[in-house]
């Protein structure tokens, strides 16, 4: 790919540029801010590392969009951060204006880019950059599930004392305390985790997963979480840039899948160079397919608070 921009340029966004150039995803990567001079210096401060980690990615940072033209990529990192207290909806309306005027610019500075969501609410910003950009389904993805997906199976190798390399999981629904992790699909060198831990250890994870992030604003004080999401979202970047066909969790617009419609909503998809090439279709129990329809309808509510 020649060209990615990051839209943002603090931690998530700093980072994610960092994480691309030293995986060598593109020939060019543009981190773009308001704020001037910032993504100016970090640009400059990632491609100091160059000699050392060993990348040729050319690394710029810009306060202008005309510099982003012809983007291949856009990742959308820009917003408020949670602070103690906060849910990510609580950011709704703030955030949700500073997406709309990013998307506008992007779309028309980068008609063809394939956009990333990082913002939160992630679900809710997904929908607003879908309809303010104009773009196909397809060419817009929210970074969600791999996230939620991360810890959880962090915190199940951490419960058995085992690898994360052994451990996979899934989960599914909206980015937020309604998150739907899928026992039945987590499992430890395909062993199931209900061979492996007690169910009321395993409720206790999935409450650590669905708060995973507050956890972290919670010692931050100041800040939310930005290695593990840059992590998420560079893993979605690899699999589209070098159509490795991955199945990955991510918030996707749905049109009657699940029986879901009109709504952003994490599931698994096939990631390639078109963006989305195929949203997959579970084989829920009746109460997993509730629990997913009800954590869609927490997005569908905050989406129905926007303005437009």
């Amino acid at each position: 790919m020649k060209k990615i921009t990051v839209v943002g340029a603090g931690n998530v966004g700093a980072t994610t540029a960092q994480r691309l150039a030293e995986k060598h995803l593109a020939e060019e990567i543009i981190l773009i801010d308001i704020i001037e001079g910032v993504p100016q210096g970090k640009a400059l401060d990632i491609w100091e590392s160059s000699p050392v980690e060993l990348f040729d990615t050319k690394v710029y940072g810009t306060n202008s969009y005309a510099d982003t033209a012809n983007s291949d990529m856009v990742i959308i990192t820009a917003g408020l951060p949670r602070k103690p207290g906060m849910s990510r909806d609580d950011l709704l309306a703030a955030n949700a204006k500073i997406v709309k005027d990013v998307t506008q610019n992007v779309a028309d500075n980068s008609p063809q880019a394939l956009l990333i969501i990082v913002s939160n609410p992630l679900d809710v910003m997904s929908y607003v950059a879908l309809k303010v950009s104009g773009f196909e389904k397809n060419r817009v993805i929210g970074m969600a599930g791999i996230l939620d997906t991360a810890r959880f199976r962090l915190f199940v190798a951490e419960a058995l004392n085992v690898s994360v390399n052994d451990v996979s999981a899934m989960v599914l629904g909206g980015h937020g305390d309604s998150m739907v992790p899928l026992t039945r699909y987590t499992t430890v060198s395909g062993i199931p985790i209900i061979e492996l831990l007690p169910e009321n250890t395993i409720i206790k994870l999935i409450n650590r997963a669905r708060k995973g992030g507050a956890e972290i604003v919670n010692y931050l004080k100041t800040g939310s979480a930005f290695y593990a999401p840059s992590s998420a979202v560079v893993e979605m970047a690899d699999s589209i840039i070098k159509n490795r066909n991955r199945i990955l969790p991510c918030s996707v617009w749905l049109e009657g899948e699940y029986g879901i419609s009109g709504v952003f909503c994490g599931v698994p998809v096939k990631l390639g160079l078109n963006g989305i090439e195929k949203i997959i279709q579970l084989n829920l129990s009746s109460k997993e397919l509730e629990a997913l329809k009800n954590s869609a309808e927490d997005v569908r509510r905050n989406i129905r608070k926007l303005n437009f």
